[in-house]
């Protein structure tokens, strides 16, 4: 189903999704209404994955900040570094805005256990965001996303697993049903 941005929780809920996918877009996440939305979505535990603008959307929703880089972050053959499996991927970018959470810590949220899963590797900025339920190395994976575009056509297709693990996260919630 692809819902509008002005969609509402109950909405959502009334086509039983088996998770909640937030696309890029254009806009400040600042002023982004869709923020309350998402925090719904994560209390009512419904699996997440936000690309680029969902990535800024998820990193408000988790209470960090937001921030317009200076010059952006444009083009593709940009090295981002994933934490979750310590590889560097090449990835295509256009973006404006960046997350601004802690590179080395975790963070408790109402919703779960927030980290930096992903980092560009030319200026250290927030690339991509993890919810856990916990800390430890059981802890399961309730949402995530990525600032650049694992989806790009023409570009790198180094990140196309994370299409892969937002499909495990969905079985592993039909599973627990």
């Amino acid at each position: 189903h692809v819902l509008p941005a002005t969609v509402a929780l109950d909405d959502i809920t009334a086509i039983n999704p088996d998770g909640v996918f937030f696309s890029n877009g254009p806009g400040d996440p600042a002023t982004a209404p869709q923020v309350e939305l998402l925090r719904d979505v994560l209390a009512a535990g419904i699996p997440y994955f936000g690309i680029c603008f969902g990535n800024q959307l998820f990193g408000r929703a988790l209470g960090f900040g937001t921030y317009k880089l200076k010059y952006g972050h444009r083009g593709i053959n940009q090295p981002v570094f994933d934490r979750t499996t310590n590889k560097v991927e090449v990835t295509a970018h256009n973006h404006g805005f960046a997350v601004d959470a802690p590179l080395d810590e975790a963070t408790q949220t109402p919703f779960g256990t927030a980290t930096v899963s992903h980092v560009c590797l030319n200026d250290d900025v927030v690339e991509g965001l993890e919810l856990r339920d916990g800390d430890g190395d059981d802890a399961r994976l309730l949402g995530f996303s990525v600032q650049y575009h694992p989806e790009a056509a023409a570009g790198p297709h180094d990140a196309a697993y994370l299409f892969d693990r937002f499909t495990d996260l969905l079985s592993t919630k039909e599973a627990q049903a």
